[in-house]
């Protein structure tokens, strides 16, 4: 296998260098091909010209017989085809160069490449300045990339290790009934979290590849808000947390079963982050074409800092993990809101709490 490898590898930089070199030729061969098209045409402008002012006598008082012409002409169109090649070399030529040396380290996995060269041609800077655009975009696509493995990585290692000790544990033939029932508990909800996390993930990539098979249908808005909120009753009920709910009865056109997530997800995170005997608000109204969502919290809200992070993927604003999440509520929250036309919108002030409102068109 290690033969096999070092060939393969052997093949595959021979293969990358007779392309550089092929590339090589061909520019130069192209190089060639413009010079030479830049001298027949200097010369026959010469020539043409040549012939017009020969005819009106003025070159045979400035040269004297044909043999002179003929030199001057030569020397003319030879001096007109240098300035053009310079112009072609300098100012259309070598950017090119330039711009495939830079797509060459690119595709390396380079993205800190940026083409500074200026020229006079506005559609060559247009072009460097797409190439900058693009390694940019590509470089934070790359960054994105790189923390989302390192973000899901982590998030999977933590129920997983969780799980792992638990059964550890549960081989002590000497534990009482209570303590296995309870390491058999945890090793249950890490599971059904793991379970969580891979929901939520793939239906992020869904969402975002718009590979999302749309079912939208007709129901009753202010109940299924109803339901999310009655889904939490043991929370709320052991909170002691006051409820004040407000809901107009609207008919919606929408994905039902996404849209119950979002009121799942909200309502969690309020009763997760408002204290014992806190206060929530839910309303539902209609203003001419749109309906308005408000989900509003006493509890211990969020700074500016976490509050323009939170709708990305796999952030936590509470790093002590006080309630259980893996950082792709919100995210999720706001993708299938989006799904809708809709926005979602953040208020929050440290120690004041927080209020989301979504906005749906009906």
């Amino acid at each position: 296998m290690k033969k096999v490898s070092k060939r393969a590898k052997r093949y595959i930089t021979e293969i990358q260098t007779d392309s550089v070199k092929t590339e090589g030729h061909s520019l130069r061969f192209h190089f060639a091909l413009i010079i030479f098209i830049i001298l027949l045409f200097a010369m026959s402008l010469t020539i043409t010209a040549t012939v017009i002012l020969y005819q009106m006598r003025l070159l045979r008082v400035i040269l004297g017989g044909p043999f002179s012409v003929i030199i001057g002409v030569f020397l003319l169109s030879v001096c007109i085809a240098s300035a053009l090649a310079y112009y072609v070399n300098n100012h259309i030529l070598r950017p090119i160069v330039t711009l495939s040396n830079a797509s060459k380290k690119v595709a390396k996995g380079d993205f800190s490449v940026r083409i500074d060269k200026k020229t006079y041609i506005e559609e060559l800077n247009t072009t460097f300045d797409n190439f900058n655009n693009m390694v940019s975009e590509i470089s934070s696509i790359e960054t994105l990339r790189n923390d989302f493995v390192a973000n899901v990585s982590h998030e999977f290692k933590t129920p997983l290790s969780a799980i792992e000790g638990y059964a550890t544990l549960l081989q002590d033939e000497s534990l009482c009934a209570s303590e296995r029932n309870e390491y058999i508990k945890k090793i249950h909800d890490n599971t059904r979290l793991l379970s969580d996390l891979t929901g939520n993930i793939l239906l992020i990539s869904k969402l975002d590849n718009q590979s999302f098979t749309s079912h939208k249908k007709i129901f009753r808005l202010d109940e299924q808000i109803r339901e999310a909120i009655l889904t939490h009753e043991v929370t709320w009920e052991t909170k002691g947390t006051e409820l004040e709910i407000d809901l107009e009865e609207i008919n919606y056109n929408g994905e039902e079963s996404l849209l119950l997530q979002v009121w799942m997800n909200l309502i969690g995170n309020a009763l997760k982050f408002t204290e014992q005997n806190g206060k929530i608000s839910i309303s539902l109204k209609s203003f001419q074409n749109i309906a308005v969502i408000k989900i509003a919290d006493d509890g211990i809200g969020m700074d500016n800092a976490t509050k323009k992070h939170i709708f990305e993927k796999f952030y936590q604003g509470d790093t002590s993990h006080k309630g259980k999440g893996n950082g792709l509520g919100l995210p999720l929250c706001k993708r299938i809101v989006n799904l809708h036309r809709g926005r979602i919108e953040c208020e929050s002030e440290p120690g004041k709490g927080t209020v989301f409102t979504v906005i749906l068109p009906l």
